[in-house]
């Protein structure tokens, strides 16, 4: 059994796979992912253990997590160098090349462009509008800018252009220019899929903890101004991804697929297709579900929490966000606590242990015998998804593993670890989203 894999959520290296559908307008993608930690990365470092890389990966979801539940003048909820992918495009006429974090918690695309009142190092060159012949603002009375926020949008009424200012919950921040741009894929035959009059984001004035690898966000969420939202027509309004468990042959490689292909429709011969509906509350670029109950091993546990409220006699719905850019998954705390006794219980041959690291809550290190650990079942709405013991626990060190699920007292989120080897797809035509266990190293 391979842990190394509970790592492998962060560089959306990527290169699209282009075919057409039956309908002439309808694209299927296919996106290729590497782990911000694997060789392939440019942020791998080769002095980092597989326990420094998991610590990391921890304290980013805690920190990612505190801010979701956050009502203020917030863009996302999110702390900027939150994520957990980064995604690489072009942009502009001639094309120029961007790598920023993908996010399916943020809704606008943005990146640095020239002239930079304030900009963040970054490795890459900064996008200069003033090359591109496709470049063009939007103006402040357009559907675009209405479509922001109060709390962000802007104008400049002097020149008639839509301003954006965004604000994160570790302070980091940014504001620029609405526009529109064409935004180009590279294909596997080496020509591009270009997107024109794509709305995003150009970022003059950015701070704070975003990583010089990356040039800005790309909003993967449900809200009207993400890339998926905007491209909902040609893709059938369809998306999927597919987290692979990484093996030294496999290199961890996971996919994100767009289109109307991308979406399972029929069980496999080893497995199921699950679907549960895609609940529709606010901020509508979260993607939220119900979560009913957690089976351990017989144990069955109603789930109690809900969305900012956390009321045992009421049941909410639409009371977890998936998320792709957590890593663990985080349940709420009054029930937690009956959730963590029913997994120590069901665990055999060790023995409860501190996190040397302080972050996870039940831990277990082996004795005499080989570590016996339970089924957990996540009994979502008409879903009920069954993890494997490598979603459900972390391998911390040879002999001693921990519970990839932690209590909170914000809302509660279901991270990627808990999402790795299951195709998770995104319908958000029928507001649905699926779940089919298959082995997405051979996704490709």
């Amino acid at each position: 059994m391979t842990y190394q894999s509970f790592l492998y959520c962060s560089i959306l290296a990527i290169i699209f796979f282009f075919t057409n559908t039956s309908s002439a307008h309808r694209k299927n993608l296919t996106v290729e992912l590497i782990h911000r930690d694997s060789p392939h990365s440019p942020l791998y470092n080769p002095h980092h253990t597989i326990s420094d890389r998991l610590n990391a990966a921890f304290l980013r979801s805690i920190s990612r997590s505190r801010h979701f539940a956050t009502k203020t003048d917030l863009q996302s909820g999110l702390v900027a160098n939150g994520g957990e992918y980064f995604m690489s495009i072009s942009i502009g006429t001639p094309p120029s090349k961007v790598l920023a974090i993908a996010d399916t918690g943020s809704d606008l695309t943005w990146i640095q462009c020239k002239p930079c009142q304030q900009c963040f190092k970054q490795n890459s060159p900064i996008f200069d509008k003033k090359q591109s012949s496709t470049y063009k603002t939007e103006s402040c009375d357009s559907k675009t800018c209405h479509a922001l926020s109060e709390h962000e949008e802007g104008c400049d009424a002097s020149s008639n252009i839509c301003k954006y200012r965004y604000s994160y919950g570790d302070q980091s921040f940014t504001k620029g220019d609405i526009a529109t741009e064409t935004i180009s894929i590279d294909s596997s035959s080496g020509s591009p899929v270009s997107f024109p009059g794509t709305v995003f984001g150009c970022g003059y004035n950015n701070g704070g903890t975003f990583e010089e690898t990356g040039s800005g966000i790309i909003g993967l969420g449900g809200g009207p101004l993400s890339i998926i939202s905007q491209l909902g027509s040609s893709i059938g309004k369809k998306f999927s991804y597919c987290l692979s468990h990484t093996s030294s042959t496999t290199n961890g490689t996971s996919v994100i697929n767009l289109g109307t292909n991308s979406i399972p429709s029929k069980p496999s011969k080893d497995s199921t297709v699950l679907t549960t509906p895609l609940v529709q509350k606010d901020p509508e670029n979260y993607y939220f579900l119900t979560l009913e109950a957690i089976t351990v091993g017989k144990t069955k546990l109603p789930y109690t929490g809900g969305e900012y409220s956390f009321k045992k006699s009421k049941k909410i719905t639409g009371n977890i966000i998936i998320d792709s850019g957590t890593t663990l998954t985080l349940l709420e705390s009054g029930f937690y606590d009956d959730f963590g006794a029913a997994v120590e219980e069901s665990v055999t041959g060790a023995k409860r242990v501190s996190d040397p690291q302080g972050v996870l809550t039940h831990c277990f290190k082996a004795g005499d015998k080989e570590i016996g650990l339970p089924e957990i079942t996540m009994h979502f709405a008409n879903a009920d998804v069954k993890l494997s013991p490598i979603n459900a626990f972390v391998r911390v060190t040879e002999d001693m593993v921990c519970l990839s699920m932690i209590p909170t007292t914000e809302v509660a989120i279901y991270g990627n670890l808990v999402q790795m080897d299951f195709l998770v797809g995104y319908d958000l035509e029928t507001k649905t989203v699926s779940f089919q266990s298959m082995d997405c190293s051979g996704n490709l």
